[in-house]
């Protein structure tokens, strides 16, 4: 009686997940094989349009691969993209951190303040560029910054750390909520014994607040880091085409130049697969390395 339940109710939940299986398989998985497979092949004649259209094509092996990872075109963006990374995680965790500790102390009307910080978080990142491209556009901005003669968003060494200040101000809101949950779940009781020990509010940061919010460091460092990766909106509103002699041409938006705007369908494969591998890649050196520290301090 008990085995005949426990079938239907297995075969419930496969009913149940039947859909969102066939959704991820449709629109997720077996793209991404196709991915994969499309740089083992090369493509001659094609016929056909749209759903129709058909190329012959010849194996190729590895050959293509190892032609397009190792260009200089993919590792121009690989690098774009590394500069990007260091220059808005770090900056947007440090400085939700800081405000976290802020809105942590218990002031009067410090909800208001806690609503001002965390607002960025429901601010897209093309609400985002679209604003800073109102201040800052070499066209239709408010403030025409330039350098040496040049707007800044098309300065060949200015245009990334601009697109970057954009990145790191959209992602403020959500270090903010991340590292005050981080801060709430710290017992008070730590704090004011430290603080009757004499411990300063520089010490008690230092020595208890950061050895116990480890976790959520890291926690943040993933999401931050993907996120990075994965940027796209902030350069094709803030740069257009990449920037000026592809300065901000990170590999997101490289396989979008590659695929929808030079048409070819492998170099924007092997980009994207690429750029899965090195997110995979960051990921679990990042997770494998807060399991040896999450428990410090």
């Amino acid at each position: 009686m008990k085995r005949g339940r426990k079938r239907r109710e297995a075969m419930l939940a496969y009913a149940l997940l039947l859909p969102s299986f066939g959704v991820f398989g449709v629109f997720v998985f077996y793209p991404f094989v196709k991915n994969i497979e499309i740089p083992f092949y090369r493509r001659s004649s094609c016929t056909g349009l749209g759903v129709r259209r058909r190329c012959d094509r010849t194996w190729a092996g590895f050959d293509q691969w190892r032609d397009i990872l190792g260009g200089d075109d993919f590792r121009h963006s690989l690098w774009v993209t590394l500069k990007f990374t260091l220059m808005t995680v770090p900056a947007g965790i440090a400085l939700g951190l800081l405000l976290a500790v802020v809105a942590h102390q218990r002031l009067r009307g410090v909800t208001i303040f806690r609503t001002i910080f965390s607002s960025t978080v429901a601010t897209s990142a093309a609400v985002a560029s679209v604003i800073f491209v109102s201040l800052f556009g070499p066209q239709t901005g408010v403030w025409k910054w330039t350098i040496e003669g040049t707007p800044i968003l098309q300065h060949p060494t200015w245009a990334l750390p601009a697109v970057a200040a954009v990145a790191t101000w959209q992602s403020i809101g959500l270090a903010f909520i991340v590292m005050s949950a981080g801060l709430q779940a710290i017992p008070d009781d730590l704090l004011e014994a430290a603080s009757v020990d004499g411990a300063g509010s520089g010490r008690r940061l230092l020595r208890i607040t950061l050895p116990l919010m480890t976790p959520t460091l890291f926690f943040a460092f993933v999401v931050g880091s993907i996120g990075a990766f994965k940027t796209f909106a902030e350069i094709d509103i803030l740069t257009p085409g990449g920037g000026t002699r592809d300065s901000t041409n990170v590999l997101a938006y490289a396989v979008f130049q590659e695929g929808f705007v030079s048409q070819d369908q492998v170099r924007a494969a092997v980009f994207a697969v690429g750029l899965f591998v090195c997110v995979l890649l960051l990921t679990l050196a990042q997770l494998r390395l807060e399991r040896r520290v999450k428990y410090v301090g």
